[in-house]
């Protein structure tokens, strides 16, 4: 069975094309309505990998939870490492949040409800996030490495900026970003955070770094 991988319909065709290149099933999430236009088209708005690897599943929400405005938009924008169920407690959907338990996850609440849209996953211990409320939360678990980087120079049009974690994805031993990552002020520590556990970075020098709503393999 192929490979699915799952992104906005405003990818950069440049990322469209590598994937199909690769013989990925390539499947553009559409604009739905269902919350405001600027991240309407995001994977990570309706769906959540339950894990880091290959095998691990996607959980599809349900649209039917999803609200127009932020909070009722961040149901299922969650991160989940190995061990560890993150996202902002209070406005999980439940059905996500239930099948975290199945999974024997340990539940982490943050204040950021973008918490997946905020978070570069790149293993089942470590990532890289901009936001200073995730970074304190989880430098309390010590079997975490996570690398702080400065926020902003991802574009999100209709904001002042995006989120890398939503620029970006984990497929397969690389981490993909969504854009010219050499241009980020801190793309050499993210680099150095990403090689040094054994995985590749690729990246799209031929347009800028844009927040698409993450990179999700299925």
């Amino acid at each position: 069975m192929k490979k699915k991988i799952f992104i906005s319909q405003h990818a950069n065709k440049n990322l469209i094309d590598f994937f199909q290149a690769l013989s990925y099933s390539v499947e553009l999430l559409n604009a739905h309505g269902k919350t405001y236009p600027a991240v309407d088209a995001h994977p990570d708005i309706y769906m959540c990998k339950m894990g880091v690897d290959r095998h691990n599943h996607v959980f599809h929400g349900d649209f039917t939870e999803i609200g127009y405005s932020y909070p009722e938009n961040i149901r299922f924008n969650a991160v989940c490492l190995d061990d560890y169920f993150i996202h902002n407690l209070k406005f999980t959907s439940p059905s996500l949040l239930s099948e975290a338990r199945r999974l024997g996850l340990t539940l982490i609440h943050v204040k950021q409800g973008y918490t997946k849209c905020s978070c570069v996953v790149i293993d089942g211990r470590s990532l890289i996030t901009a936001d200073d409320g995730i970074f304190n939360r989880l430098q309390q678990f010590t079997d975490m490495d996570i690398l702080k980087i400065r926020p902003g120079f991802v574009r999100l049009p209709g904001f002042e900026y995006g989120f890398l974690g939503g620029a970006s994805g984990r497929v397969g031993n690389e981490i993909i970003f969504n854009g010219n990552l050499s241009e980020h002020p801190d793309y050499e520590a993210i680099k150095q955070f990403i090689e040094i556990r054994g995985l590749t970075v690729k990246y799209f020098p031929e347009y800028p770094l844009t927040d698409i709503g993450s990179i999700i393999e299925g």
